[in-house]
């Protein structure tokens, strides 16, 4: 199974309050153009109860401060197909998470008001066509996700928890027994 669209949101501690500056902060972004994707614009959702937070648009992913659930934090979804391997896309969208997080973490408007956890990354596969929630998109995405966890987490315990509502898309949650800083899971994912 090919897993394209692969999404990556890491949690953010602190409250929606901390958000107004990110618009400006992500217009800055287009014109800067930090990341390989292409940015376009920003949309701002932040008056949508648990919804999409800020987005700042792009022609082949989007990154957002996602407040969806009421889980605040950085999202980077893919829309465009990436070649490589399976663990090349997963590596890439929890690497394109973590340049994000980093990015807002240092950004002179948020220094020390945002701050990523590290304890959780939720993954999931935006396409419910290739990667239906069933057992059988499981069965085929454990032996993915057991390689990715070895090399991200350098050995740290972790736990695993699945989306169970067949109604949303096919996701897991993963949580390590302490926090690893962004900057170590960038060094971990680039090795």
């Amino acid at each position: 199974m090919e897993f394209q669209h692969v999404n990556a949101k890491l949690f953010v501690e602190g409250s929606e309050a901390a958000l107004e500056p990110l618009v400006p902060v992500f217009h800055r972004w287009i014109k800067e153009k930090p990341f390989e994707e292409l940015l376009l614009d920003v949309a701002d959702y932040r008056h949508v109860y648990h919804g999409p937070g800020v987005i700042v648009i792009g022609f082949e992913a989007d990154y957002s401060l996602d407040n969806t659930d009421g889980q605040l934090g950085i999202l980077y979804n893919r829309k465009a197909a990436l070649g490589g391997t399976n663990q090349d896309r997963l590596r890439y969208a929890v690497r394109a998470a973590l340049a994000a997080c980093q990015k807002l973490e240092d950004d002179e408007k948020f220094k020390g008001q945002i701050h990523f956890r590290g304890k959780e990354i939720q993954i999931f596969v935006n396409d419910r066509f290739i990667a239906p929630n069933t057992e059988a998109t499981r069965a085929a995405f454990e032996p993915e996700l057991k390689a990715f966890c070895a090399s991200a987490f350098g050995g740290a315990d972790y736990s695993v928890r699945y989306e169970d509502d067949p109604r949303k898309r096919f996701g897991v949650t993963l949580a390590t027994s302490k926090p690893i800083p962004a900057d170590q899971l960038l060094v971990n994912l680039t090795a």
